[in-house]
């Protein structure tokens, strides 16, 4: 009798031994702090967000707002005036800025800013080869 519990014990330990081993083989796959957390990309998700409202309207939608973003909304240097034109074209389809997106110092400048975001707006719109 103690024979068969002294085997089942050496069998036990052989078996109990090779899954540590196993265990202690088995290495996680390396992740860095970036992929834990997954930032969208910026013109990426503005795409996402533009796109539905230019479907009907152009034959490829995702194109012109990935014109609009990197050719109009590029041309404006300040910073609160481009994040609210990219929000304006995301939320609507067009170019548009509310006056309440934009600090009141500079709610002056959205006129301007217009002028400015014309030329590459309309090609963006009629004229996309020529930007891409």
């Amino acid at each position: 009798m103690s024979a068969r519990i002294c085997l089942a014990v050496i069998l036990t330990s052989l078996l109990l031994s090779g899954a540590a081993q196993a265990q202690v083989q088995f290495q996680p796959p390396q992740t860095s702090f970036r992929s834990l957390f997954k930032v969208p990309d910026p013109r990426g998700e503005f795409v996402r967000l533009c796109a539905p409202h230019m479907v009907g309207r152009w034959a490829h939608p995702e194109s012109v707002c990935g014109c609009l973003h990197d050719y109009a909304a590029a041309t404006v240097e300040d910073a609160d005036l481009r994040e609210a034109l990219l929000r304006g074209i995301s939320e609507t389809g067009v170019p548009t800025i509310e006056t309440a997106w934009v600090p009141a110092s500079k709610q002056s400048q959205i006129g301007p800013t217009f002028t400015k975001i014309a030329k590459p707006t309309l090609q963006c719109m009629f004229e996309p080869a020529t930007n891409q």
